[in-house]
């Protein structure tokens, strides 16, 4: 199947779990890159799946998982259901060999995250994690920044996020990212993974992390104030602090050198600013509407045989799971 999706002009995908995230962040990105064609969607709401399909023009719909990826019409798969369903819908998109993007975060554990990796690399069937941060402009420009060594060696990254408890939380209803048995970690396995395997795209892979986790407001099961440091493989230090009982919201990051620092939001739409020799220069890039496309973009690359790799694969989410599940201070790694 991967030879002969690298041989085509056109692959056609299929999305398994069309909810919120497909709505624009997502989904859109598939019908816009050229190359790409989106024919299928599954939800197991027929009301709710037969609307999307309607409202975005696509032909296919199911409310079975497993008729959508046994079509043989479809070519490739995203899923975008919650991170619990991940492992069950990957292994059976890998046994019918199709290529295939997850969402964030791969699984709630390392140990299930390693198990998708290695049944798609045994396969050597392409496999993509929707950390899409790697593929956008502004955080290539941190990239750039730190490869040009304008803050010059880099020595520490630190990040502060935290948020104010929201009207489902304070309200108690269901909600797969605060529900410990599907996220642990609350809040922090949905958002923190985003900036963590930011992290190692900028800095390299983590060697070793620790850290402290509770739950402070009861609100629900998963923890929701988390404490970490970490090290890099490449000897920069690293601490983070997630909370989700605050009384407003904060996203700050820094990256200290040995010239200088680097400050940016990892959620937010604010300038990044590069500190150096007393100097300030202020630089904003826009994220796009579909937030994905250029992580879509970059997949058709690879798909297509062009001398490309894709910046988030299995391999490198995988890592990720590793490192979350190492500041959680799970016994399983």
């Amino acid at each position: 199947m991967a030879d002969r999706v690298k041989d085509s002009e056109l692959i056609r995908w299929g999305i398994i779990g069309c909810g919120h995230v497909t709505e624009v962040k997502s989904g859109p990105a598939y019908q816009k890159t050229e190359g790409f064609q989106l024919i299928a969607v599954m939800r197991r709401d027929a009301e709710k799946v037969k609307d999307y399909a309607k409202r975005h023009s696509i032909k296919k719909y199911y409310t079975n998982a497993e008729e959508l990826i046994n079509d043989d019409e479809v070519d490739a798969i995203y899923i975008a259901t919650p991170p619990d369903k991940h492992m069950y819908y990957a292994l059976k998109v890998a046994e019918a060999g199709k290529p295939c993007c997850i969402e964030k975060p791969l699984t709630p554990c390392y140990e299930d995250s390693f198990a998708i990796y290695e049944s798609f690399k045994n396969k050597q069937i392409p496999l993509f994690v929707a950390y899409y941060r790697r593929s956008l402009p502004r955080f290539k420009q941190v990239n750039t920044w730190l490869k040009n060594k304008n803050i010059g060696e880099i020595r520490h990254v630190s990040w502060h996020l935290s948020k104010a408890p929201n009207d489902i939380d304070l309200s108690g209803k269901s909600n797969w990212r605060t529900d410990s048995k599907i996220a642990l970690g609350g809040y922090f396995d949905d958002l923190a993974s985003h900036g963590l395997d930011l992290f190692t795209y900028l800095l390299g892979n983590i060697k070793d992390a620790f850290g402290i986790s509770l739950n402070q407001q009861h609100l629900y099961s998963a923890k929701d104030a988390i404490t970490a440091c970490w090290l890099h493989e490449s000897g920069v230090t690293g601490i983070g602090v997630w909370n989700f009982g605050c009384d407003h919201n904060e996203d700050r990051v820094e990256i200290f050198g040995s010239k200088g620092k680097i400050e940016f939001s990892v959620f937010k739409d604010e300038p990044l600013i590069l500190r150096c020799n007393d100097k300030q220069k202020k630089v904003f890039i826009e994220n796009p509407q579909n937030i994905q496309i250029y992580h879509v973009e970059n997949m058709k690359k690879q798909l297509f045989g062009e001398d490309y790799i894709h910046p988030s694969s299995g391999h490198t989410a995988t890592h990720t799971s590793w490192v979350m599940d190492k500041i959680l201070g799970k016994k399983n790694i």
